[in-house]
Formats: structure tokens, C-alpha cells, sequence
């Protein structure tokens, strides 16, 4: 099984890493047609800005709306997170929406800048252990449509949802030695994959 992680910038070593751990084979990508060849894509961390305009310069826009209305799954942490929202806040206007494929509204560096990042314990709905996390200058998700299931909150704010095939979390997985998150994902593109054939 083939799961990618968007190259563009980020945290991407890292996220191959957990997806080798959890059972997948990581391809780190950096063309739209390497798309064609994988079951399910990671949008890491970095900065959503500059990841939404590489993005455009490189014609991933069209091409991951196509990957997702084909059932493919899709994992948006942190920066991917908001790339994933049809609704951004937070950024005076300067940032618009980039894929526009998750029915929430994400507020930008909810959790304060860098000195105020900080590591949890969360309980996320379909995970059995506590998921380990790391919060790095995170948005947050301050509202969803009724297609989107939360599956996890701190303090009553929303950090990690699904809609469909569509993943996103506010913090970085991939940042500590527990996989779990990075499992549940895999398991999403196996089922994906078990309707598609």
C-alpha cells in the first residue's frame, strides 16, 4: 500500500517514518501525476501559506480535489489541517481557503505561538490508547458541518475530525514514537481501498 506525504515542505521524514511503522509504504511527493500511484496522501505541517502557494505553483490544487473526490483518503495535520478547510480565520483575510474539501471552519495559531506549544494525553474517538501529541503554534477547528464527526476536543476546542475519507488533526503525530494516529489512517485507506475494488 502506497501513502504519500506532500513534499512541498513540513515535517515530511518524519511522517514517512510513522507511516512505514503503522504498516505502509511512505512515498514522498513532489509531482501532481505521483498522485496516480498512491491509495492515500498526508498534508504535513509547515506553514499553510506557503505550502497553499507551492501548491498552486506545482498544480496540486485540482489534482487533490480530483485524489479526493475518487475516495481517496487524505490526512491534513496541523498546516494541513487548514489546507484541508473550505473556511480560514485568523489571518485578517490574507489566507484563502486552499482545497476547500472539509465542511469546518479553522482559526490559525489558536494555541499562541511557538513558546506556547505544548505536548497531551488525548483520548480520540476510534483509538483504544491515548493519542501522544504535539502542539506547535496549532490551529484549532471552531466548527464543522454535519457531515464531519469530532473525534477529538481539548479544553472543549475541536483538534481532530473526519469527514468521509478526509482526516485532520490540529497537532503534529508525527512529532513522537506513537503511531497510532498514523494506524488509524492506514486503516481508513484500507477500507477506502476495499470499496474501491
Amino acid at each position: 500500500m502506497n501513502i504519500g506525504v506532500l513534499a512541498l515542505q513540513g515535517a515530511v521524514a518524519e511522517h514517512m517514518r510513522s507511516l512505514e511503522a503503522a504498516g505502509a509504504h511512505a512515498v514522498a511527493v513532489k509531482r501532481p501525476e505521483q498522485l496516480d500511484e498512491l491509495q492515500g496522501l498526508i498534508i504535513p505541517g509547515g506553514e499553510s501559506t506557503t505550502i497553499g502557494k507551492l501548491m498552486r505553483k506545482y498544480g496540486f490544487i485540482e489534482a487533490l480535489r480530483a485524489f479526493a473526490a475518487a475516495g481517496k483518503p487524505i490526512f491534513g495535520t496541523c498546516a494541513g489541517l487548514i489546507c484541508l478547510a473550505e473556511r480560514v480565520e485568523g489571518q485578517q483575510g490574507l489566507e484563502e481557503p486552499h482545497l476547500r474539501l472539509m465542511d469546518m471552519t479553522v482559526l490559525r495559531n489558536a494555541f499562541g505561538r511557538q513558546r506556547e506549544s505544548f505536548e497531551a494525553d488525548l483520548n480520540v474517538k476510534g483509538i483504544e490508547q491515548p493519542v501522544r501529541a504535539v502542539f506547535i503554534r496549532a490551529p484549532l477547528i471552531q466548527s464543522v458541518g454535519e457531515r464531519v464527526d469530532v473525534l477529538c476536543e481539548v479544553n472543549g476546542e475541536i483538534v481532530t475530525a473526519r469527514q468521509d475519507s478526509l482526516l485532520a488533526c490540529s497537532f503534529h503525530p508525527e512529532l513522537t514514537s506513537d503511531v497510532s494516529l498514523h494506524r488509524y489512517f492506514v486503516d481508513m485507506v484500507k477500507q477506502a481501498e476495499n470499496v474501491a475494488g
